[in-house]
């Protein structure tokens, strides 16, 4: 095998993350890193490349040898520390690895299983297109089982996924059941009634689908969440309704003045090298630096190694990862930053990693200098007051999600801002997800309890929630998901011009034109469908 250099690995491994933000690695056939939660590093000393590895569980240290890339893959042939036989070492891009052919065997399977629940759930009920065939035109893939369930001028659309799926596929279930529901609204109409939706999600993984669901119009149809236990064809409802028991927690809010004085010395040194770059304050022992959103260091409270005494360091890299910085890597962090400055810029070269990477965060960026070009009502950064937070952690579940802005309108109502800057199919429901976080605290009084818009006093409102994407970045289907949200949430959906790098510009604006449900009752929906009028401005 060829000695692979340090550069080479460098500018292998980077190129293939930049286009992975969440991979995993795989060594012995087992996931052993998630690099949406680890970092690593590489490092050439001595004429060895070695690729170091780390999480809160376990720390790996490997020589290299060889890499190449094949099917989504990266392949490293690499040594274990003190042994002498290569083994093999696998960056996947996608957390399923499993063959087409065993994607396709347990979904089928699932398919049966399904149609046995349903059997028994629904006695007298007929079963009819039961299918997870692909449909694009509709944004129907494989993942998902799709069926109707009628009973004389009743029905009901059903969507169920099965537990091989990842996590990810299960929680986006509700965006597809949703569509679902009005394509077979759309096809029936005047024929029958739908009247609402049957999803089906694994034993154990409702937590996410649930608090969606309980956000949902319940004039527009009639919501049904169930949890299929595939080894014991077990069937378990869940209450949608009952929001007692939301597992979400705010953290603290940090002081930034002090943190900034804390990290002056390292706020001087990077400003020095790169002029009027961002600094966010993470917590009291650590803060980052990025450049248009991009992060590209962090200054942190660390430990000598020698004698365990705290002490500030810089770390350095983008994405997963992570270099301590001292005198024999200061060339690298230098390259870095110029490769920054002069790619990450609205005329920079667009096919660079760099330009690419994190344009949501580009565009965060962008919105939280002033967030009044969103809505002129928003208070934004320059205000005396702390009124503006972006990036706040809001845990729900086992999902580490992070708010894109918060912030309040000059007359202290909460307002939630959800950025997409590519077209995503799931930006309602993602949104809806934040709304309902921030809602759950504000209505428990803890965002004055933890620190939030000192000298302010909040309005007792719900929150507002702002949806903001380019405008031909939006995805088709968006219309119809903001159709089924809950009258309560007052959202409002901004367009933005496609070169946003440039300065963001409003385009238009979407609303719901009256917060009344789209129709007072089930009987209604016998001559039409579900529909809530869209505002827009000129």
């Amino acid at each position: 095998m060829a000695l692979v250099t340090p550069d080479a690995l460098t500018r292998t491994v980077q190129d293939f993350l930049s286009e992975a933000a969440g991979a995993v690695v795989l060594e012995d056939g087992a996931v052993a890193f998630d690099l949406g939660h680890s970092k690593y590093s590489i490092s050439g000393e001595y004429n060895k490349c070695l690729l170091h590895l780390w999480s809160a569980e376990r720390n790996t240290v490997r020589r290299v040898l060889d890499a190449e890339v094949k099917n989504g893959t990266l392949k490293l042939f690499v040594q274990r520390l003190g042994q002498s036989r290569p083994t093999k070492l696998e960056i996947c891009r996608e957390h399923d690895r499993r063959s087409p052919s065993a994607k396709k065997a347990a979904r089928a399977s699932y398919e049966q299983k399904l149609r046995r629940a349903l059997d028994r759930r629904f006695p007298g009920f007929a079963i009819t297109r039961l299918t997870t065939a692909v449909d694009l035109e509709r944004s129907f893939g494989p993942i998902y089982a799709r069926g109707l369930l009628r009973h004389g001028q009743s029905a009901f659309a059903v969507l169920g996924v099965n537990a091989s799926e990842t996590q990810a596929s299960i929680d986006a279930s509700l965006t597809f059941a949703i569509l679902w529901l009005e394509a077979c609204r759309q096809s029936s109409a005047g024929k029958f009634l739908v009247e609402g939706l049957h999803l089906f999600v694994p034993h154990g993984c409702s937590a996410l689908v649930r608090e969606r669901m309980a956000n949902l119009n319940r004039a527009a149809a009639k919501w049904s969440l169930l949890e299929l236990d595939e080894r014991h064809d077990a069937l378990t409802e869940i209450d949608c309704t009952d929001r007692g028991n939301v597992a979400t927690r705010l953290v603290h809010a940090t002081n930034e003045t002090a943190a900034r004085e804390r990290f002056a010395d390292s706020i001087a040194r990077i400003n020095s090298i790169l002029p009027n770059c961002e600094v966010a304050v993470l917590s009291a022992a650590e803060l980052a630096f990025r450049w248009r959103g991009l992060e590209f260091a962090r200054a942190r409270i660390g430990a000598e190694a020698a004698t365990f005494r705290s002490q500030q360091e810089i770390v350095f890299g983008v994405g997963a990862e992570e270099r301590v910085l001292d005198s024999h890597n200061w060339p690298f962090f230098l390259q870095l930053l110029t490769a920054v400055r002069d790619t990450r810029h609205p005329y920079g070269p667009r096919q660079h990693p760099l330009f690419r990477l994190r344009p949501e965060r580009w565009l965060e960026s962008l919105v939280v200098a002033d967030v009044s070009v969103i809505d002129e009502r928003l208070l934004s950064q320059s205000n005396e007051s702390r009124a503006l937070y972006s990036q706040v952690p809001a845990f729900f579940a086992s999902d580490r999600a992070m708010l894109d802005v918060l912030t309040t309108t000059h007359a202290g109502r909460l307002a939630v801002v959800e950025l997409k800057a590519d077209e995503d199919i799931h930006l309602p429901l993602q949104g809806l997800d934040y709304w309902s976080r921030v809602e759950w605290h504000h209505a428990r009084g803890e965002f004055p309890r933890f620190g939030y818009f000192p000298d302010q006093e909040l309005s007792p409102e719900k929150p507002l929630l702002y949806l903001v994407a380019p405008a031909f970045h939006v995805h088709p289907q968006t219309d119809v998901l903001l159709r089924y949200l809950s009258p309560e949430i007052e959202w409002e959906f901004v367009s933005i011009d496609e070169h946003w790098r440039e300065g963001v510009k409003v385009v238009f604006r979407k609303r719901p034109e009256s917060r009344r449900p789209p129709e007072r009752d089930m009987e209604a929906r016998r001559t039409s469908d579900p529909r809530l009028a869209i505002a827009r401005p000129a």
